[in-house]
Order: structure tokens, then C-alpha cells, then sequence
């Protein structure tokens, strides 16, 4: 298959079980549509409400932009394939899948440093924390997510694309970067080497920096004096640590989960990756946040109040 163009992979989903097809279906839809719902909810209020303009509300706000994202990369394809029956996909949407995949999840990550490194410096350096964490500074912080994540995907993607296929079956509901790489004819080492030295680099790094972050920020929050401060500033990171906790849980039990473990618990892990981790990020930071929850009642009174006149 050396013209990629004409290449048409074959995504062998989930199961054939027609009625467990039936139940992935539903499930996904309510799934997505919360998920959407919710983190637009979220970017919304962030945007209207003076209360939420703040470093850490602005950082939230492009966090729950990544979870739109990523969710609407992966989900919409395996629903219509659900549908339809129509499993195919050509090459060029399987690459920009896999793209959108790679970059998004990889900008997640370093967004996640960038939310620990503002709870640091509004916990243990507060008198300055206006002047440090400024809107340019946010801004940066942001774009160099984005940028570091194309820094991420670019190398082995640059490389994967240039290889030889000699299967069109894919054992995946999605342009999985390990189920492609099955397929291929050509020698696959060096690309799977520099993946797994990208993908690991990234881990490593951003968990190393929050570690670090949470280190002093407890260290911090210990020394308040009254258990009234420790509660109050606690809980400014307890949502951030869960979903930290979450994210990166998931990600370390994909890579070192033993091997004999196969493809069907890969595919299972995905599927929650991309569904009921990005619908959980509005509920965790809405449930346990008073000025989220504080904001979206306002909203809520006033669209009511408007509906009246």
C-alpha cells in the first residue's frame, strides 16, 4: 500500500454483539452530549461572570476547550460507525484523528502543570500572586500547552506517516497509534521508540512538576496557623488534585499494565478516556466549587428573569 491516499483502514470497533452495539450507542451519545454540555457550561460562566476572571477560572476554561476537543475527535466517528455499520475510514482521517489525539492529550498534560504552578504560587506566594500569575502570563502559559504538544506529536507522526501498510484492519473503534503500527510492513522500532520516549517524557516531566508543586503547596498549607485557612485553601486544589489524580492514573495503568492484559482492555480503557473521564471535568469542578456552583445559579436566575420580561 504505497499510495497512503488511496488506503481505506477497516475500524473493527468494539464488539459484533448487536445488542451490546445498541447499549455502546446510547451510551455514548448521553455521554457526549453531557460532556459538551457541561464543559461549555463551564466556558461560558468562566467568560460572563466577573467572579470567575480570575488565573485559575481562566486556566479551567481552556481545560474543559481541550475535553470538548478531544472528546469530539474520537466520539462522533465511533457513533456514526455504530449507526451506519459503515467501518471504514480513510487514511487522511485516520492521521488527523490521531493528530488532534496526540496533541490534545499531550496539551492536557502540561495545561494541568500550568493549573498546579498557579494553585503554588496563590497558596505560597499570595502577596504577589496577582503580578506573577498576570493575564500575559496565562496567556503564555496556554499557547506553550499547545506548542509543546505539537512538539510532542510532530517527530513520531512525521515518521509514521511515511510507513508501509500491508493490512487495512484496524483493532481499535479508533485510529489507535499501537493498532496501526500492528498493520505495518516497514520496521517499526525506531518510530515506537521515539513514541514511547516522547510519551513517557511528557508523564514523567509534567507529574514530576505537580508533585513538586503539591509538595509545597501542603508543606504551605500546613503551617496556617487556623484549621478554618487549611480547609479554605485545601479546598482551592481539591478539584485540580482529583482530576490530576484521574488523568494520570489512566494514563500510567494504559502503559504499565502487564501485557497479557491484550488489545480488548486497551480498547475499553480508550473508550473511557475519551468518554467518561471528559464528562466527569464539569461535575468534579462544578460539585466542589462554590463559586462555580454560586455562578451558574446567577446565570440561571437571570436567564429566568429575562425570559419573563
Amino acid at each position: 500500500m504505497k499510495n497512503h491516499s488511496a488506503i481505506t483502514f477497516i475500524l473493527l470497533g468494539l464488539t459484533d454483539d448487536p445488542r451490546l452495539q445498541v447499549f455502546l450507542l446510547v451510551f455514548l451519545f448521553l455521554t457526549y452530549i453531557f460532556t459538551v454540555a457541561g464543559n461549555l457550561i463551564i466556558v461560558l460562566l468562566t467568560l460572563v461572570d466577573s467572579h470567575l476572571k480570575t488565573p485559575m477560572y481562566f486556566f479551567l476554561r481552556n481545560f474543559s476547550i481541550l475535553e470538548i476537543v478531544f472528546t469530539t475527535v474520537c466520539v462522533p466517528r465511533f457513533l456514526y460507525s455504530l449507526t451506519t455499520g459503515n467501518k471504514r475510514i480513510t487514511y487522511n482521517a485516520c492521521i488527523i484523528q490521531l493528530f488532534f489525539v496526540i496533541l490534545v492529550g499531550a496539551a492536557e498534560f502540561f495545561l494541568l502543570t500550568a493549573m498546579s504552578y498557579d494553585r503554588y504560587v496563590a497558596i505560597c506566594k499570595p502577596l504577589h500572586y496577582t503580578t506573577i500569575m498576570s493575564d500575559r502570563v496565562c496567556t503564555i502559559l496556554v499557547l506553550l500547552c499547545w506548542l509543546i504538544g505539537l512538539i510532542v506529536v510532530l517527530p513520531p507522526l512525521s515518521l509514521g506517516v511515511q510507513l508501509d501498510f500491508c493490512n487495512s484492519n484496524i483493532d481499535h473503534f479508533g485510529c489507535d497509534a499501537s493498532s496501526l503500527l500492528k498493520i505495518v510492513c516497514s520496521d517499526t522500532q525506531f518510530v515506537e521508540q521515539l513514541a514511547l520516549v516522547m510519551a513517557v517524557l511528557t508523564l514523567i516531566c509534567t507529574l514530576v512538576c505537580v508533585i513538586v508543586s503539591y509538595i509545597y503547596i501542603i508543606r504551605t498549607i500546613l503551617r496556617l496557623p487556623s484549621a478554618q485557612q487549611k480547609q479554605k485553601a485545601f479546598s482551592t486544589c481539591s478539584s485540580h488534585m482529583i482530576v490530576v489524580s484521574i488523568t494520570y492514573g489512566s494514563c500510567i495503568f494504559i502503559y504499565m499494565k502487564p501485557a497479557k492484559e491484550g488489545v480488548a482492555m486497551n480498547k475499553v480503557v480508550s473508550l473511557l478516556n475519551t468518554s467518561v473521564i471528559p464528562l466527569m471535568n464539569p461535575f468534579i469542578y462544578s460539585l466542589r466549587n462554590k463559586q462555580v456552583k454560586q455562578a451558574f445559579k446567577d446565570s440561571v436566575k437571570k436567564m429566568a428573569f429575562l425570559s419573563k420580561i
